[in-house]
């Protein structure tokens, strides 16, 4: 571990909103996720959605597969929806500021006709933040050395599989038993926040570094991390920097997941419970920092 790593303990406060906000100055997000052909998988971006609205977000569109629309907009009613895939000139990036987008979050569920070239081209020409997990990582990994042009902007939230493949593709070696370790040399190479799932989840931007103490788990279940992208990319919508986003996203996320242990159980935890009681999480952050 680098000796000039600062460790992060204070949890930043909540987002505010003036009294007069409309639902275009508070967050406007869109989420590339979302397939329904052989494989299923409607309710990843639905989970985002839901928990990006829930933290805060005051729009929210998912660009998912054509065919998920119908499903995605019942799980999501929220949200609005629009079909992939983009043609040549209507790329990710071009969709995003057609939207206005703060933040781009991709990867929940993602339909395979996204290809590396349309997640390079966001990377470099969207200037707002980016959020990318699960298949959005694989993407990143089959790009090896990639290039953001404006790095401190992005997010990545892998596990420690898509960590590993990762730092395969940038050729970065760290020691895979030392999590904060392989965190850092990610950021550290990429510019990038860091938000490294698991057990005391790591969060860092290659300076800074905070290991998170909530969550249990009972939170080692299906649709869990996108939760946890919404929650993030939520409150980088709504003008937290992306460090900060990540730390007090991750903390919320557990403190939810601990809530919802105490109600239910942690066999019986759902993904869908991390939402419900996500205001209940974050009633207690806002109390712990006196607001």
């Amino acid at each position: 571990m680098p000796e000039d790593i600062q460790y992060i303990t204070k949890i930043p406060p909540l987002p505010t909103r003036p009294d007069d906000a409309h639902k275009g100055d508070v967050g406007r997000l869109i989420i590339v996720g979302g397939r329904l052909d052989k494989v299923g998988m409607v309710g990843a971006p639905a989970l985002a959605a839901n928990a990006a609205l829930r933290a805060g977000s005051g729009l929210v569109q998912i660009v998912t597969a054509p065919a998920a629309q119908p499903t995605i907009g019942l799980l999501a009613p929220c949200a609005t929806t629009r079909a992939l895939p983009v043609d040549a000139s209507e790329s990710l990036a071009a969709l995003a500021i057609q939207f206005g987008a703060d933040v781009v979050a991709i990867g929940p569920g993602l339909d395979p006709t996204v290809q590396p070239e349309q997640l390079d081209n966001l990377v470099a020409e969207f200037s707002g933040g980016i959020v990318i997990d699960a298949d959005g990582l694989n993407l990143l990994a089959r790009m090896g050395r990639w290039n953001a042009v404006w790095p401190h902007q992005v997010v990545l939230t892998p596990h420690p599989g898509e960590m590993r493949r990762l730092l395969e593709g940038w050729g970065v070696e760290a020691d895979p038993q030392n999590r904060q370790d392989m965190a850092v040399r990610m950021a550290r190479a990429t510019g990038a926040v860091v938000v490294l799932k698991g057990a005391g989840t790591v969060v860092t931007d290659g300076r800074r570094i905070y290991v998170n103490l909530t969550g249990n788990s009972g939170m080692a279940t299906a649709g869990s991390g996108d939760v946890l992208t919404g929650i993030i990319a939520s409150f980088m919508g709504q003008q937290l920097l992306p460090f900060e986003a990540a730390v007090l996203g991750t903390y919320a996320h557990g403190l939810a997941g601990d809530i919802v242990a105490e109600e239910v159980g942690r066999l019986s935890l759902l993904a869908t419970d991390l939402i419900e009681f996500l205001p209940d999480a974050l009633c207690d952050v806002a109390a712990d920092s006196g607001e």
